[in-house]
């Protein structure tokens, strides 16, 4: 069972987490012409992000505390996984399958791409 500290890391993380989505994804959302820009990038940033702390941390318990303030509460509450499948099943419904495979498809590739750089270099801090 989580420890009250525990949870208030991931709790605190995940606000902290869910503020930087809203405001990256309001500052890209006018740069996508109608994609979902802000998401994508949130996506692949995150990815990263956990990447390189996954690496960093490698050794460490699932207890660690900047684990669960940062992987699981700020990039817990800032990837947006759930919003990249609502917004592709919005693209395809509106007949643009070819964009919502294309993004499938970066967001995908990029975002795994970025996952293992992100472990690369958290490996060799």
């Amino acid at each position: 069972m989580p420890s009250v500290r525990q949870l208030l890391l991931v709790a605190s993380g995940g606000a902290l987490g869910s503020v930087l989505r809203y405001l990256v994804a309001n500052v890209l959302y006018p740069l996508g012409r109608g994609l979902p820009l802000g998401t994508f990038v949130i996506n692949v940033t995150g990815s990263l992000a956990i990447g390189f702390l996954g690496g960093m941390w490698s050794g460490e318990g699932a207890g660690h505390p900047g684990r669960l303030l940062l992987m699981v509460g700020v990039l817990g509450g800032y990837t947006t996984f759930s919003s990249f499948e609502l917004e592709t099943l919005s693209l395809a419904n509106q007949g643009m399958r070819l964009q919502a495979l294309g993004y499938v498809l970066a967001s995908c590739l990029l975002g795994f791409g970025a996952v293992a750089l992100g472990m690369w270099a958290g490996k060799r801090v």
